[in-house]
């Protein structure tokens, strides 16, 4: 029999990272060891969240603020409803991931670094947006001409250029285990 992860306290796993780091790929690989452990969770998806929550907001600071503002609030619902969230969003300025993690609950949010480089991110680039960007087509882009603050101390980095999605997910799930999120059972 294979190992079973109970869950102890729902929590926020926050995914950063500049555009194509690998984000919502590994929110999904998240979402299926998630379900596959019995643990219920929510994805909340930057693109996604922009199209129906923030579809308000464009991207100036004041703007990406009151995104992140709304997404933090949003997860600590999901936590107080028993369920996890993944947060899957560039969310460039530490002051707001701060605030996400006042926002949440300091025991509840789980900061992770998907340290993709620049040079790989403009690589992928599924969306063209980098290209767009570098053709001044695209005001105030994370990375080209936005700054994109990465996180001092968060509380697990990854690379996302090194790494497998496999590797990653196990990384998290250790993560958990070790702050005691969940519980190690089985034989």
């Amino acid at each position: 029999m294979g190992k079973e992860l109970h869950m102890h306290t729902p929590a926020t796993l926050w995914l950063t990272g500049l555009s194509a780091s690998g984000k919502t790929t590994l929110a999904h690989a998240l979402a299926d060891a998630f379900i596959a452990n019995g643990m219920c969770c929510e994805i909340l998806d930057g693109d996604v969240i922009r199209r129906e929550l923030s579809q308000d907001l464009g991207f100036s600071k004041a703007d990406r603020s009151e995104n992140i503002r709304r997404v933090a609030k949003r997860c600590r619902e999901i936590n107080d409803a028993g369920l996890w969230a993944i947060a899957a969003l560039i969310s460039p300025y530490r002051n707001d991931r701060a605030l996400a993690r006042a926002t949440i609950g300091t025991t509840r949010f789980l900061e992770i670094y998907l340290s993709t480089s620049l040079a790989v991110c403009e690589a992928r680039d599924p969306k063209g947006l980098y290209r767009r960007a570098r053709a001044g087509e695209i005001a105030n882009f994370t990375g080209i001409n936005d700054p994109y603050e990465a996180p001092q101390q968060p509380d697990l980095q990854l690379d996302g250029e090194a790494l497998t999605q496999e590797a990653c997910v196990a990384s998290i799930m250790a993560l958990l285990q070790q702050r005691q999120q969940i519980d190690e059972q089985g034989s």
